[in-house]
């Protein structure tokens, strides 16, 4: 039976502002010691005041604006009542009713809304049975995004958390390290018969919800979904229900495993939080759209069809766009050679054949040396090898290794008619072999090929 995938992705990452979301605790992910960026209010002590993070709300309304979101005019804190033990306070500062943002499209997928929260503190189990709790990280800004169930493959999925991390780090509010936990991903699929008149009218035409958290890397993101598919489907094909419930994704395993039954939002008796003031977006100059959007960077879509523009591969695009640092390196060339097919020549090399970067005079030398013929593609590689290791100049190291390429039409020639002297009835591909042995590989391949053409021909 032919079954459909539908996806949803909720994706959290902590903002990189200097202190936390709601006091003046540091925000230091790379703190080793347990239960030092800490206070009284990130820790839920009774009769404490928590205060909004004004850099963490500007943080997710330029985000909004990247993505073409709407921005809340007014916009309020939610308490998320649940008991865990790395919740302090019994319920966690989030949004609900009235998000920082709604809408918006990012890698061709339609988003609900982007809103911000504090982070949970962190559980930590040890060997010998101990469970122990970090709340270095509890209070920290975190945004979550949600996108619409627009997503029919596991590759789309992924590439759309690429696509986001990438977003982020452009905009400098938050580093995204999934290694951290900086990033976090949650998946929520569903299976249904790809015939939606003939689907469970119980469930609905996308299926019965299942929600996959631990997604800690976009490999994950792509097993996990293909795993649950899978599983989902052999369930309806026996004609068994899928429960709708909370499963983790073991990465050793390969497989999802049950938590919990979900929740739904009526489970967490939401309501606004009272210690904490309402947003008002308009009263706010700096929260203005107009100001948000002049002060936003160069954005990874707007980069790649700048860089296409220069007559490079679409891959090679990629490269700079998800590399800053090459891809600076590669435009720094660019903005010398100006040229479209020097520029296209380059890229090659860089892509190819460099694994540091030189001087960028000098890769323009060996590019307008094979350019011109002066150097072959096998002396061009020599060159750059040499520039990486040693340093020195183009030039002098064409000339110190005999790199230059001969394109003496006459002196080529000579050596045309030795080898066929020598080897009258072999084919022309042996025959331009021989010719570069015999030049020590500095003859002009083209013009011996056109050479041997000629010669034989006669």
């Amino acid at each position: 039976m032919d079954y459909k995938l539908t996806v949803g992705l909720e994706i959290h990452a902590e903002l990189n502002t200097r202190t936390k979301m709601f006091c003046d605790s540091m925000n230091d992910s790379d703190e080793k010691s347990p239960n030092v960026n800490i206070c009284p209010i990130c820790m839920g002590y009774p009769g404490t005041l928590p205060t909004i993070n004004k850099a963490a709300v500007l943080s997710v309304l330029r985000l909004g604006t990247a993505v073409g979101g709407e921005l809340a005019d007014y916009s309020e804190f939610d308490r998320k009542n649940y008991f865990y033990p790395d919740i302090p306070k019994g319920y966690q500062i989030s949004q609900y009713k009235h998000p920082l943002v709604k809408g918006g499209k990012l890698a061709g997928i339609a988003l609900t809304r982007i809103h911000l929260e504090e982070d949970t503190a962190k559980s930590v189990h040890t060997k010998t049975g101990e469970s122990h709790i970090d709340f270095n990280r509890a209070g920290v800004p975190l945004v979550e995004l949600v996108t619409e169930p627009d997503i029919h493959d596991a590759k789309t999925a992924a590439k759309f958390a690429k696509e986001f991390q990438l977003l982020l780090t452009y905009l400098d509010i938050t580093h995204a390290n999934m290694e951290k936990g900086e990033l976090r991903l949650e998946a929520n699929i569903s299976v249904s018969r790809s015939d939606l008149k003939n689907a469970d009218s119980k469930v609905g035409p996308l299926g019965t919800k299942v929600e996959v958290k631990n997604l800690n890397s976009f490999r994950s993101v792509e097993r996990a979904i293909k795993f649950e598919f899978e599983r989902q489907a052999a369930l309806l094909d026996k004609g068994e229900s899928v429960i709708q419930e909370t499963r983790g994704w073991d990465e050793t395993a390969g497989v999802t495993v049950s938590q919990r039954l979900k929740e739904e939002s009526h489970d967490y008796r939401y309501f606004p939080d009272p210690d904490l003031p309402k947003l008002f977006i308009s009263e706010i100059p700096d929260f203005a759209r107009t100001v948000l959007a002049k002060g936003l960077p160069e954005l990874p879509w707007e980069k790649r069809e700048r860089l296409l523009k220069l007559g490079i591969t679409r891959e090679h695009a990629e490269i700079y766009v998800t590399q800053p640092e090459w891809g600076s390196y590669f435009e720094e060339v660019a903005e010398i050679l100006k040229e479209p097919r020097l520029i296209a020549l380059a890229s090659n090399y860089i892509t190819s054949e460099l694994k540091t970067r030189v001087n960028a005079m000098e890769l323009t030398e060996v590019v307008r040396m094979i350019d011109a013929g002066g150097i072959s593609s096998r002396g061009a590689k020599e060159i750059l090898k040499a520039l990486q290791t040693e340093g020195g100049t183009a030039q002098e190291i064409a000339d110190k290794n005999n790199l230059l390429q001969i394109s003496d039409r006459e002196v080529v020639r000579k050596f045309v008619e030795d080898v066929i002297k020598e080897n009258p009835k072999a084919p022309i591909q042996f025959l331009v072999g021989q010719v570069m042995k015999k030049s020590f590989n500095r003859a002009n391949p083209e013009i011996t090929r056109e050479l041997l053409l000629e010669m034989l021909d006669s």
